[in-house]
């Protein structure tokens, strides 16, 4: 079952919650009081953003392939509004991204390459086919 072939709200849903039960996946104290990026003006409204990030970075990480911090980033930003300033384009909070993916690497879901960045392991990529599978009975 390709992770490309269902809709991404229903996979990331279902992941997040999958990752909700399992210990590795705990928000740090700090994740209460911080915006997801610069061009954010409050803090996420969901109680469990962590886990729908998480989510969502694993989702990403199956995907691309390879990807690293940067690009991560990138694909979180989001335009920031300048008042009467034209919209300029912001990257999303790199803490945030990094220590999602260091809880996916204790998980043994992700896996780091040298000099590239970092790539979906066997564990995680079963993991999300289990839950591709789950969905397409549906």
């Amino acid at each position: 079952m390709n992770i490309k072939e269902l809709p991404a709200d229903k996979l990331i849903e279902k992941t997040a919650q999958k990752l909700k039960a399992m210990d590795e996946f705990k928000p740090p104290e700090w994740a209460r009081f911080v915006k997801t990026g610069v061009h954010k003006e409050r803090t996420p409204q969901q109680d469990d953003w962590w886990h729908i990030r998480a989510a969502a970075v694993m989702r990403k990480v199956g995907i691309e392939g390879v990807i690293g911090v940067e690009r991560l980033r990138k694909e979180y930003g989001g335009r920031k509004n300048l008042g009467h300033k034209p919209e300029r384009k912001r990257k999303a909070s790199g803490s945030v991204i990094r220590n999602v993916l260091r809880q996916l690497e204790a998980a043994e879901f992700v896996t780091t390459r040298k000099s590239k960045g970092r790539m979906l392991a066997p564990k995680g990529r079963s993991f999300l086919t289990e839950i591709a599978r789950e969905i397409r009975k549906k």
